[in-house]
């Protein structure tokens, strides 16, 4: 039986359809990319695509797509869908105490001082504590090594966000 919330996102305007999307990821080429390939006959092969996407991004669009992340432990505000995508992600953050969220807040600085942008991880499912030990274990990576680990983030992160626009 066809999924309802997919089949109305497979009719939307195309325009509606990227908006949608560009909530998921802002990299500016995704969003049509990604809208350009309706209609998907399952949740599955929309979130592949999603990701296929998201993979291919050339870097200059993947850090468009970072500038719209907040940074891990930040209290996120507004009523946007990125917003609310971002405090569900980082809900493992919650139950940090003040020691783990200060090592994030160095952790984040150290980052940002080494590669320039904000720290890219998909949150969701994982404790501040995991969150941290992939922190920590990144910080040792070359840039390109890095940007390879932040793209892959990027495409994990999109494809959980696309799936929750599809799937009740």
């Amino acid at each position: 039986m066809p999924d309802p919330q997919l089949e109305s996102f497979n009719a939307e305007p195309a325009e509606r359809a990227e908006e949608v999307l560009r909530a998921c990821n802002a990299a500016p080429s995704f969003a049509a990319a990604v809208a350009a390939g309706r209609p998907y006959p399952d949740a599955d092969a929309l979130v592949a695509r999603a990701e296929e996407v998201s993979r291919a991004l050339p870097w200059e669009e993947v850090a468009a797509a970072l500038a719209a992340h907040p940074r891990i432990g930040d209290r996120v505000a507004g009523s946007s869908a990125e917003a609310a995508a971002s405090r569900q992600e980082q809900s493992g953050m919650g139950a940090a105490d003040a020691e783990l969220r200060a090592a994030v807040v160095d952790g984040n600085r150290a980052y940002e001082e080494r590669f320039d942008q904000v720290f890219l991880v998909r949150a969701a499912g994982r404790s501040a504590a995991e969150m941290l030990a992939e922190l920590r274990r990144r910080l040792e990576n070359s840039p390109e090594d890095e940007r390879a680990e932040v793209t892959e983030q990027l495409a994990q992160i999109t494809g959980l966000r696309v799936r929750g626009i599809v799937t009740p």
